[in-house]
């Protein structure tokens, strides 16, 4: 694992992200921003799952207004996510936004990303710059014969500097692909050619399997270099899965503690147990447990099964219809399968 890449100490909300901090996840709403109700409960959902930052679509002057309402019950900082259009992001900054996230290149003339950039700079809240492939200047598309890393960071670094130009300096700054490679060769170019905190992610990535594939990878290759401040996964489905999926992503590359770690065996034909329907149970009952660092082995047979559960804290060894319940390498008792689920959470009831 290479060293973490320092990056300038930006300021959102509570949170500060860069200079060496803990690499916060942020995900993004789903709901209609202007159904305050609806978006706070899935923000305080996904607060509960571990999600650091929240982005919140504002494509109405209705949904800007809904933000300061929304901020009022939530504890996370806010983002708003504009485009287009000007005035929107000024609304967004008046009524509580942490951060905004435009592209200057589709907000307007220069006068209108002036405008953007004096509220924000009044109010000191940090701009994320984002480009991705699909938003590519024409004139970048025929430079560099259609969508590439060098393409994405000239424009990055381009949108950044009129930003800059006005004065203000206070950004984050986002290049996503759905190419796993070109994004994570894009990561690696722009790394170098800047200090502003990156936000990364594998942009559209794809549905919750196929995406969570491809965001394991790219993810795994940018972070592994050091690069990146905060990260998002992007899959189509629920965010509640792109905070997991992330969580899981930085707590295999040891960027994050805590929580409880499941390790389960592949299954074989001498596995005679539900063993697959056993660990996906164990592990949606301790997504929620306040307990740190925790492993639990959930295996299948005799072959690898106690040697395994017995390097966990606690773990279960299947056998014909009745598994071994361990702790700390000892055997507890022989529990028929029907019951495994409810005697190892009563093991852990005592350790909670």
């Amino acid at each position: 694992m290479h060293a973490r890449r320092m990056t300038k100490e930006v300021a959102i909300g509570g949170k500060v992200i860069g200079g060496g901090n803990p690499i916060l996840i942020q995900s993004m709403t789903n709901t209609k921003t202007e159904d305050v109700d609806a978006t706070v409960m899935q923000i305080m959902e996904l607060e509960n799952a571990g999600c650091d930052i929240i982005r919140c679509a504002v494509p109405t002057m209705e949904a800007a207004k809904s933000l300061g309402m929304i901020k009022e019950r939530i504890r996370i900082p806010i983002v708003a996510d504009i485009h287009f259009d000007y005035r929107l992001a000024i609304a967004a900054m008046e009524n509580g936004a942490d951060k905004i996230r435009i592209n200057p290149g589709n907000i307007g003339s220069e006068d209108r990303v002036r405008a953007v950039v004096r509220e924000a700079k009044d109010r000191n809240i940090p701009i994320r710059v984002g480009v991705n492939s699909g938003s590519l200047e024409k004139s970048l598309l025929e430079k560099y014969g259609g969508v590439t890393a060098e393409a994405l960071v000239e424009s990055a670094l381009h949108e950044a500097a009129v930003i800059e130009d006005m004065g203000y300096g206070n950004l984050v700054i986002s290049i996503k692909s759905s190419d796993v490679l070109t994004c994570a060769r894009a990561h690696e170019l722009i790394a170098d050619r800047t200090d502003h905190p990156l936000h990364v992610g594998i942009t559209e990535a794809g549905t919750l399997y196929s995406g969570n594939i491809k965001s394991a990878v790219g993810l795994g290759i940018i972070l592994y270099q050091g690069i990146g401040d905060t990260i998002r996964v992007s899959l189509t489905g629920a965010p509640l899965e792109e905070v997991r999926s992330a969580k899981r992503i930085l707590k295999t590359l040891g960027l994050r503690k805590g929580g409880v770690e499941v390790v389960s065996c592949p299954t074989c034909g001498r596995t005679k147990i539900d063993l697959v329907s056993l660990a996906n149970s164990v592990e949606e009952m301790v997504q929620t447990l306040p307990l740190d660092g925790l492993k639990i082995a959930v295996m299948g047979c005799v072959v690898n099964g106690p040697g395994e559960a017995g390097e966990a804290d606690l773990g279960i060894a299947g056998g014909d219809g009745v598994g071994l319940l361990i702790r700390k390498g000892r055997i507890i008792r022989k529990v028929p399968e029907p019951e495994l689920l409810s005697a190892l959470r009563e093991e852990l009831d005592k350790l909670v």
